[in-house]
């Protein structure tokens, strides 16, 4: 009879759960039993871990084998036990020694030929081991980078399960082919797959030196909107930009970001965490330490927003968007349920999503810009009569979004249109992002000496009681 442990991370949401991985070997009929609250994906396990072991040259154990999942009150699910469950079933069966497994966590998903494949999610798994005390993890090879974020962990990247076994064992490790360079690296398929809001405006705009495209030069005009948008970079205050077509309303938005500050360390961490869950970190690029910038259609639904999906809910825009941008273009097109949705994030700062397979948390503090045209055709304006929508229609149009979501809109600016003499002027342009971020970074700093011995970080999270 063996028996032999190990650690994995079950999330919740971007929040983690210890596991340990037990497995136990006892003479009887062959057969292979997981127990713990596995789902569908973790259950799959059993045949990828067999074919794992079997192809990385270890033999498989002819008796009956139970691997359980502890705590059992805790959902599992995914891919990334395979590892943990592979070790543990090779300790029992003593090709590796159980008492080097002890006190590891390892996360990853095996390939039926014992390659090992990231999973989503490893910066918040390993944040959650180094909270419960575990400083040594095995990640794969392709995603030690970003678990070597969390400091005072030691991180083993693997890239397949003969060289874990090599390691574990004290043996020679052999060497693994990469693949060949210039060809998509096929492990890091299923981080990519499509309708995970990849490449969807959901995705991460830094500084002007990192997006030379969007820069504040290029908006004409518009100087009482260019110094809201400073404003409410600098005090972190929500922004309503109402104007007709043309005007201007969604450059100033997607240059917003480039403004913001870059995020420190401990707000890099977070972004980087929900976007490590919801699968969009760029490439190459572990961490994000610039201000993200999410831009969901009009149609999103209110769980593409606030997150949730079938089973653990998911992060939506809100999460995505969390220590930066949420643009809503076209707001009164926006479903009133959604909109309304945005409400208790607005206020509390993250958002809690209950579903029947559990309960999940994640971050929502972001910088919300809303732009609406003043009525449906768009033309109506201050300065000529082109609009012919009758009265009745534009208080409809406009009364699509509620008072309650307005009231949480510290900055309301009327962008009019540009005219012909400020298009061809050579004085009508503003300054630079470069210029104008340099402000808001001392703006900043400002605000971070006034309010360093309270709770809050900018002039918009200041309450009425304290200003008052």
């Amino acid at each position: 009879m063996g028996f032999a442990r190990t650690c994995s991370v079950a999330l919740v949401g971007v929040e983690g759960v210890v596991v340990e991985v037990q497995a136990d070997l006892e003479p009887g009929v062959a057969a292979f039993t997981l127990v713990g609250l596995p789902d569908k994906s973790l259950t799959e396990s059993k045949d990828r871990v067999r074919a794992a072991v079997v192809n990385s040259g270890a033999p498989w154990p002819q008796k009956k084998l139970t691997v359980g999942l502890s705590p059992a009150s805790v959902p599992k699910s995914g891919s990334g036990f395979d590892l943990a469950v592979a070790a543990a079933v090779l300790g029992a069966a003593e090709r590796i020694d159980p008492r080097v497994l002890a006190d590891i966590v390892m996360i990853g998903e095996l390939g039926l030929d014992g390659r090992v494949r990231p999973v989503r999610g490893i910066l918040p798994a390993v944040l959650a081991a180094a909270d419960s005390g575990y400083e040594q993890v095995v990640v794969p090879e392709c995603a030690a980078a970003e678990a070597s974020l969390v400091p005072g962990v030691s991180v083993l990247g693997v890239r397949t399960l003969r060289q874990l076994i090599a390691v574990l064992a004290d043996e020679p490790v052999p060497d693994e082919d990469p693949d060949e360079l210039g060809r998509p690296d096929p492990l890091l398929a299923g981080l990519r797959m499509p309708g995970t809001g990849a490449a969807t405006g959901m995705h991460s705009v830094g500084a002007s030196q990192h997006d030379p495209g969007h820069d504040l030069a290029d908006v004409v005009g518009q100087f009482s909107a260019r110094t809201a948008v400073e404003v409410s970079a600098a005090g972190g205050h929500h922004l309503f930009l109402e104007g007709p077509p043309g005007a201007g309303k969604t450059m100033l938005a997607e240059r917003l970001p480039a403004v913001l500050p870059r995020l420190d360390r401990q707000e890099s961490l977070e972004v980087t965490a929900v976007h490590s869950v919801a699968g969009l970190l760029p490439p190459g690029k572990p961490l994000i330490d610039v201000a993200p910038y999410c831009a969901p259609h009009h149609s999103a639904t209110m769980q593409a927003l606030v997150g949730g999906g079938q089973g653990i809910a998911r992060p939506g825009a809100v999460s995505l968007s969390h220590r930066g941008v949420l643009f809503l273009d076209e707001t009164p097109e926006f479903s009133g349920q959604a909109l309304d949705a945005l409400r208790q994030p607005l206020e509390a700062g993250h958002v809690v999503i209950a579903r029947s397979a559990g309960v999940v948390r994640f971050p929502a503090r972001f910088l919300m810009v809303l732009a609406a045209n003043p009525c449906p055709c768009g033309r109506f304006s201050q300065t000529d009569d082109l609009c012919e929508c009758a009265p009745m229609s534009i208080r409809r149009y406009q009364a699509r979004l509620s008072g309650p979501l307005l009231d949480r809109v510290d900055l309301r600016v009327e962008v009019d249109r540009v005219t012909r003499d400020q298009l061809t002027g050579r004085g009508s342009r503003g300054e630079s992002t470069a210029t104008v971020a340099d402000r808001v970074r001392a703006a900043r700093e400002r605000a971070a000496a006034r309010l360093a011995d309270t709770p809050w970080r900018t002039n918009s999270e200041v309450p009425g009681r304290e200003l008052r």
